[in-house]
């Protein structure tokens, strides 16, 4: 468990791709603390499992799973990406509760500044965008953001200029992928209030909430 608040950008050293997974070899610093074999550590929001370590880096396998569902399937060695280590329970959760598990990927649509702030248009899949709501959470390559808009097909959020220069997301361009993780309460609202209807994955429809009460 993740809070969405990124420790540090790391830098990809090494890639070892078999046939269908990937192992990887990351430099960190703030990461490298007390680490120890078999911790999790998000990588763009993606827990993995340190399977070794040494000096500033850290080794982890990627699943096949994990590649087609993420961004690390394309990146390549001297790439920035964020780091956070897992969640500990006398840690302040700045953010928001972050799983690791990612949802899908987006494509970022259009990038603008607004005095201090970066604007960030993402263009999703409906998949993604069922969970996405105004001033609800997300988390974008693991870093936790609110959503400040839902129009179509994108949605936004903003940047302040520290979560700008502590993550990749600063230097973000349109047409760039970033991983996204739905707010996990969300998900199983829909899930309960679907079983409750006796429907899997169709539409929630406003007379049906008036029905039981919202």
């Amino acid at each position: 468990m993740f809070t969405g608040i990124v420790e540090e950008t790391g830098r990809i050293i090494r890639i070892k791709r078999g046939s269908s997974s990937t192992g990887l070899t990351v430099e960190g610093h703030k990461v490298m603390e007390r680490i120890h074999l078999g911790d999790s550590i998000a990588v763009n929001g993606v827990c993995l499992t340190v399977t070794g370590f040494n000096g500033n880096t850290f080794t982890a396998d990627i699943m096949p799973e994990t590649l087609r569902k993420t961004n690390l399937a394309g990146i390549r060695p001297g790439d920035r990406v964020n780091l956070e280590r897992a969640l500990t329970l006398d840690k302040f959760i700045g953010g928001h509760l972050v799983s690791g598990h990612i949802d899908g990927t987006g494509t970022i649509d259009e990038v603008t500044r607004e005095d201090n702030a970066i604007w960030i248009a993402v263009r999703a899949g409906e998949d993604i965008l069922q969970f996405i709501i105004p001033k609800g959470s997300v988390a974008l390559d693991g870093a936790s953001l609110t959503v400040a808009g839902v129009e179509g097909d994108v949605f936004r959020v903003s940047l302040i200029p520290h979560s700008a220069e502590i993550t990749v997301l600063g230097a973000k361009k349109p047409g760039s992928t970033v991983n996204i993780e739905c707010d996990m309460i969300g998900k199983y609202v829909k899930k309960f209030v679907d079983a409750a209807a006796g429907r899997t994955n169709k539409e929630i429809t406003v007379d049906f909430l008036q029905k039981h009460g919202f």
